[in-house]
């Protein structure tokens, strides 16, 4: 046997270890440890594919795999036994200067998805390469993920794609800052808004007005005045955790709420401030809740 060989193995023994210890560690933060799936990726529906040419990308940007999400962690080390001797044979092949073909990739935005080469990422992650050379299929997408998404933020951009395509607001306001929520399912709310708009402008106007109408009303008028009163008045900073989206609807609750107890309409600075006074969390909460934060984020050499 070979001292290649025996470090080779050694080496995957080791990633196997440290796989161990990561799964053990993100269990006891709460905080998921996988590869994204390819196949949420189709939820976002791409409008595109190209072929991008080899060039080499950053691994740190490589989240997720096309059928192989469950053999590797969130780090690439290798999950299980069976994995080892390919690993090791991979690990030989650098060692004793072997030059290997590009990986395949799927690129949308700027993270990677892998389509062949697993072990080859694998390898030069745990050696502590910073890039990889890769054949590369780009998609293009409406709602594109990044690095640190987990997989329920990749089925709320799903949603929030469903959403665009529903309304063209990415289309009629194509500055506008994203909309996303920290929970699925709350999107066919905000459309439920759209269409209660739709039905009052027509009323309005005694006519049929167009959806774009409501859709760039609806954010002109009513959704974008909201957030800028949470700006206005740093409410954001009491709901640790929580998006500026999630609390435009919490506030719209509220408000509806407050009109209802009081029989009269309530502006929208007066409905957040009165949600923040009384449901925000307190002082100490919030620094326990920012302090957990920063924990569950640390990351695993």
């Amino acid at each position: 046997m070979t001292v290649h060989h025996t470090k080779a193995r050694q080496d995957a023994e080791r990633a196997r270890q440290q796989a161990f210890w990561n799964q053990l560690l993100h269990s006891l933060r709460g905080i998921p440890n996988d590869l994204l799936p390819f196949s949420a990726v189709r939820e976002l529906h791409p409008t595109s594919e190209r072929y991008g040419g080899v060039r080499a990308i950053p691994l740190a940007q490589i989240v997720g795999s096309v059928d192989r999400y469950r053999d590797f962690d969130h780090y690439f080390l290798p999950r299980l036994d069976h994995n080892l001797d390919r690993w090791a044979n991979v690990r030989r092949a650098g060692l004793e200067g072997v030059e290997l073909p590009p990986i395949q990739v799927y690129q949308v935005g700027e993270v990677y998805f892998v389509k062949d080469g697993h072990h080859r990422v694998s390898v030069a992650r745990r050696a502590g390469q910073r890039f990889i050379d890769a054949e590369i299929i780009e998609l293009q997408v409406t709602v594109p993920p990044n690095s640190t998404d987990s997989l329920k933020d990749l089925i709320i951009k799903s949603e929030y794609t469903r959403f665009l395509e529903a309304t063209g607001l990415h289309r009629l306001r194509p500055d506008h800052d994203a909309i996303l929520f920290t929970v699925p399912g709350r999107y066919d709310i905000l459309l439920d808004h759209i269409k209660t708009r739709h039905y009052y402008l027509g009323l309005e106007r005694q006519q049929d007005v167009p959806w774009s109408d409501a859709v760039a009303t609806w954010h002109n008028d009513l959704y974008r005045p909201i957030i800028e009163e949470l700006r206005e008045h740093r409410l954001l900073e009491r709901f640790p955790g929580r998006t500026e989206a999630d609390l435009y609807l919490w506030i719209m609750d509220h408000r509806y709420f407050l009109a209802q107890r009081y029989g009269q309409e309530i502006g929208f600075e007066a409905a957040a401030l009165d949600y923040a006074q009384h449901y925000a969390p307190d002082l100490l909460h919030r620094l326990w809740q920012r302090a957990r934060q920063r924990w569950r984020g640390q990351a695993t050499p």
